[in-house]
Formats: structure tokens, C-alpha cells, sequence
């Protein structure tokens, strides 16, 4: 067994890479038999020479993404799987692919493999299908590509929709004017639009026309040209609402349309439009299906096994 210490520059890196570190330091132990302490402006490895190697180049490979971004526990425990795996370098292969969202907020970047196929579909196709559980990035990242072609004038207007179907419980008739009426359906949509561009920017992009925030019902007879078309919550749409809406694409136009096919909210007797597209579309040109699983998702840690449990729970009566 082999003794090594690698030396950081400052007491804030030292200290910034050590608690990113921390929580995996048991599972340096168990699955690799190295022990790694983290003292002052040191990382000590005590391991055989293969482990040691590995813990070196992955301490090396995080400082270094730690500079081009910023990451977090989750990121640093993914890039330890698949490290695990035996991924080369995972952090930097994440960041092969950015999303630039102006100049006050950072590039968004993938954070999964899962994720980065996400990206490149999006990036690749007219008209991509994310398909996924909830916490998978699905309708962020679909909005952090709609909000870039935005900046970069590749679309002129960003189009954001979804069926108004309430899950799983009525809500009978709300009070105001339209706007308010359906901002609950559409908060999704608001809360990853506000993460990335002012607020102020949001309300006059909005009363310009240039943001569009509207349900699905009001599609119809439309013809989208020139714009980035985000169909969110795709589950609850019927067959007719989804093929509604793919035909209204329109010249130099995306189209995201994400849904998770575990949450439907229609009436049992009512198909999905999202699983029938799936089977109809999967072998169209220039049309992407990309689907996300559970090791995709980034919301808090827990979710991930909530999901899980869940799926455990179906798949025996299935």
C-alpha cells in the first residue's frame, strides 16, 4: 500500500473539493479500498497502486471541472459511478456539450449521459420527444435550448404549452381573468423560464408576443413558424390533442414535446397521445426520441429512490 498526497493551490479550493468529496469518501473505502483524508490544503490516498491512480485522476478531473463550472454533490457522485464504470474522464465529457443563456447566467450543461443524448437530440432534430420520470431535466433543458436560439435569433418567438389536465384532483372553476386562470397548468413552464432570464425581460418578452404562455386547446388552427415549440406534461394530451399538435409546426421551427408516460391524469377509458406517438414516430427523419430513466435524475437524491420504489412495486403485478 502506497501513500500519496496531492497538494491544492488554496485553502478554498482544498476546502470547496473537500466537501464535494466528503459524502463519497465511504464508498472510496468500501468499493475500492482507498482511504482518502482530506487534511488543510492536502488529499492524502493510502491504496495499492491501481486505486490510487484512479483516486488521483479523479481528484485532478474534478478540480479541473470545478473551474469551468460549477458542480455539485449529485454531479460529483454521478462522475463517481461512472468512473466506477469505467468512464475516462466523466466530468469533461459532460461538459463537451453547453447551452449558453446570456450573459448573467451560467452555460447550462448536462449532468447525465442520459441527459447529454437528450441535448444532442434536441440539438440535432426538428422535433424531439422526451420521454422520462419526473426530475430528469426533461422540460429545463428543452427551455435552456429554446431560451438559446432565442438569444442567438435562430427563432424568433418561444412557444410554451400544455394540456390542462389537474392531477388527480378538481379544482372546479378559478377565479380571474385568463392569465390567471391558467398560471397554475402552466407554473412548470414559468419556474424554468424565470431561472434563466430576468423577470422584467420574461413580462416584456410576454407582452411583446415574443414569450408565449398558453394551453394546449389553444393550438388549434395555428401554423408555428419561426418559433421553438415546448409541449410539456405530453402524458395527458389524447391521441387527437397530440396529433393537433405536431401538425402545426411550421417553417424553420423546433419542437420539444416532454411527458412522463408513469403520470397520465386522463380518464382511464382515454389513451395517451405521448405513448401512441411513441410507437407511431419512433423511425421518422429528422424526428428524435430520446428516453430518460431513473439514474437520469437530478432532483434531491431521495427522489430518485421514491421513483424506484414505485417502479419495484408495479413491475411484479405487470
Amino acid at each position: 500500500m502506497s501513500h500519496t498526497i496531492l497538494h491544492f493551490e488554496e485553502i478554498n479550493e482544498a476546502r470547496d473539493i473537500g466537501e464535494l468529496l466528503t459524502p463519497l469518501l465511504p464508498l472510496f473505502e468500501k468499493e475500492m479500498n482507498a482511504e482518502i483524508i482530506l487534511r488543510n490544503c492536502t488529499a492524502q490516498i493510502n491504496a495499492d497502486k491501481e486505486p490510487t491512480e484512479k483516486s488521483i485522476q479523479f481528484i485532478k478531473d474534478l478540480r479541473q471541472a470545478r473551474q469551468q463550472a460549477p458542480i455539485d454533490h449529485q454531479t460529483v457522485s454521478y462522475c463517481y459511478q461512472a468512473m466506477r464504470k469505467g468512464q475516462d474522464n466523466p466530468f469533461q465529457k459532460l461538459a463537451e456539450i453547453r447551452i449558453p443563456v446570456g450573459p448573467r447566467k451560467p452555460d447550462v450543461f448536462p449532468r447525465t449521459f442520459g441527459q447529454q443524448r437528450y441535448v444532442d437530440t434536441l440539438q440535432r432534430s426538428s422535433v424531439t420527444f422526451g420521454i422520462g420520470p419526473a426530475g430528469t431535466g426533461k422540460t429545463y433543458l428543452a427551455m435552456a435550448k429554446a431560451v438559446s436560439a432565442l438569444l442567438n435569433e435562430e427563432v424568433s418567438r418561444i412557444i410554451l404549452t400544455r394540456p390542462a389536465i389537474e392531477a388527480g384532483e378538481h379544482l372546479g372553476f378559478l377565479p380571474g381573468d385568463f392569465k390567471q386562470k391558467v398560471a397554475p397548468y402552466l407554473r412548470p413552464l414559468y419556474d424554468a423560464l424565470h431561472d434563466m432570464l430576468p423577470a422584467e425581460l420574461i413580462e416584456k418578452n410576454i407582452e411583446r408576443g415574443i414569450i408565449e404562455v398558453a394551453p394546449l386547446a389553444y393550438m388549434r388552427g395555428r401554423t408555428l413558424n419561426h418559433a421553438f415549440v415546448i409541449l410539456d406534461e405530453a402524458q395527458n394530451t389524447t391521441r387527437q390533442q397530440m396529433l393537433m399538435f405536431l401538425t402545426r409546426l411550421g417553417y424553420e421551427s423546433k419542437c420539444v414535446i416532454t411527458g412522463d408516460p408513469s403520470q397520465v391524469d386522463l380518464p382511464d377509458s382515454t389513451h395517451s397521445g405521448l405513448i401512441e406517438a411513441q410507437k407511431i414516430l419512433k423511425n421518422i427523419p429528422d424526428l428524435g426520441i430520446c428516453e430518460l430513466t431513473r439514474s437520469d435524475i437530478v432532483r434531491h437524491p431521495l427522489v430518485q429512490r421514491i421513483i424506484e420504489a414505485y417502479q419495484d412495486h408495479r413491475e411484479p403485478k405487470a
